[in-house]
């Protein structure tokens, strides 16, 4: 269920509209993947989803990740929170690929479970619609220069997340 708490701090942040769409999609998708997963902190993947571009309302670079992290920091969000919101870029960011990146020098890659859920979730949603891993691949392949590392870390998550269910 999307709560009204976090689309008004996104509004509040001035977040287009197309990416506040963008993260109630990405939040009904983690929905959807966490059903496979009754453990799940279902609250904690709802808020992370919700906010984790919030960070778009100061930048569209890599780092709005970090920026987003920020943001949510001062609403008093949880370290939880904060995580999913740093850590949903691609499949992960490693260290080495980090400083590469003008990131912190640090590991990005989710940890959690609610972490890889909200990350996964956001590789299969463009916009508003949902998508399959062929399409993220194939746009990874077109805009990196070196996307090998991060759609072997696209695939596994897949694995981990969606694959082993879909025989159920």
């Amino acid at each position: 269920m999307i709560q009204m708490e976090e689309i008004e701090i996104l509004k509040k942040e001035k977040t287009p509209q197309n990416v506040i769409d963008h993260s109630i999609a990405v939040c009904e998708k983690a929905q959807r993947i966490a059903l496979n997963f009754p453990k799940a902190d279902k609250e904690l993947i709802r808020k992370g989803a919700l906010l984790h571009d919030i960070g778009r309302s100061r930048t569209h670079g890599i780092r709005h990740a970090v920026v987003g992290c920020k943001i949510a920091r001062e609403y008093g969000y949880s370290k939880d929170v904060l995580n999913i919101i740093e850590r949903h870029i691609g499949a992960g960011i490693t260290k080495e690929e980090s400083s590469a990146l003008g990131l912190f020098e640090k590991s990005y890659v989710p940890q959690s479970l609610e972490e890889k859920i909200v990350a996964h979730a956001d590789n299969l949603i463009s916009g508003t619609k949902e998508v399959d891993v062929d399409f993220v691949i194939n746009k990874w392949e077109s805009r990196m220069e070196n996307p090998e590392d991060n759609i072997k870390r696209l695939i596994e998550l897949d694995e981990e997340l969606i694959q082993a269910f879909k025989d159920d």
